[in-house]
This record gives structure tokens, sequence and C-alpha cells, in this order.
């Protein structure tokens, strides 16, 4: 699976997923990790075999954890061919 990623390393073991949503092959998550006080949301396509990840501060975390496009295109992430095809409807000169 391809990833993008705006967050810092982290052991695997440290992060306590908090809640799990999936439908059509797309599974949203959200991470809490103690020792570093940092919590992410991760968006997952298995059709695409894609995914990517980011960082959110923990007061808005239910909120990219509901609209993680949102909070990622903010970012510059996203899925491949989505950044791709954005990037064709840009003005030419």
């Amino acid at each position: 699976m391809q990833r993008m990623t705006d967050t810092a390393p982290a052991t695997t073991s440290d992060w306590t997923e908090l809640a799990i949503r999936e439908s059509d092959g797309l599974a949203v998550s959200l991470h809490w990790n103690p020792s570093a006080e940092r919590v992410k949301v991760t968006v997952a396509d298995a059709r695409l075999d894609e995914g990517f990840e980011f960082d959110v501060v923990g007061a808005h975390a239910l909120a990219a954890f509901y609209h993680p496009f949102a909070y990622a295109a903010d970012r510059g992430l996203g899925f491949s061919y989505a950044m791709r095809d954005s990037l064709d409807l840009q003005p030419q000169n």
C-alpha cells in the first residue's frame, strides 16, 4: 500500500485505536499515542491499495475522523489519483 503522511515516526505498538469506520473498501481510523501525546487519522482504500495519515490536534480529532478528506486537503494529502486529477484541473497559461 502506498502511504503518504505528515506524521513523525512513532512505534506501532504505542498507538491505540480509538475508533474505526469502514464502507465500500474505505477505512478511516482514529489513533492515540499517549506517550508521544499525539492523535492521528488514517485513511486506507483497499480498492486502490493506497492510504494516508495525518496528525491532528486532539480538540479536532472527531471532526477530522468524520471529515478526513477536508483535513487532508489542507495538508496536501490524498490518494494519488485524486491529487493527479486536481492538478489536471488547474488553468494552463
